[in-house]
């Protein structure tokens, strides 16, 4: 996982410093093109699975709970922010 990141992180850094070269700016049309080579590569392959294919539903209702839950934190934690924000800009701004 650490290896994942750093070379993101180093990729990112490269391609910044990069960003003027032509080639570098082309890259961007084949790493759409990879991308979704990979996906429909990594739908056959969930389709070839015959007991990924037999649970999809039990587990397609976990992942609608657990996206549920990620938005209702979210909005959660969004409210709360502009709340302590309006607060702390309230106190300081009548002084």
């Amino acid at each position: 996982m650490y290896i994942i990141l750093s070379l993101l992180l180093l990729s990112i850094g490269v391609g910044h410093l990069l960003r003027k070269v032509r080639f570098v700016r082309k890259v961007e049309h084949g790493s759409r093109y990879t991308i979704l080579i990979l996906l429909f590569v990594f739908g056959v392959s969930i389709g070839s699975n015959r007991t990924l294919l037999g649970n999809i539903a039990h587990l397609g209702w976990y992942a609608v709970i657990i996206a549920l839950l990620g938005v209702a934190g979210s909005i959660v934690a969004a409210r709360l922010f502009l709340y302590i924000w309006k607060e702390k800009a309230g106190k300081g701004g009548g002084e």
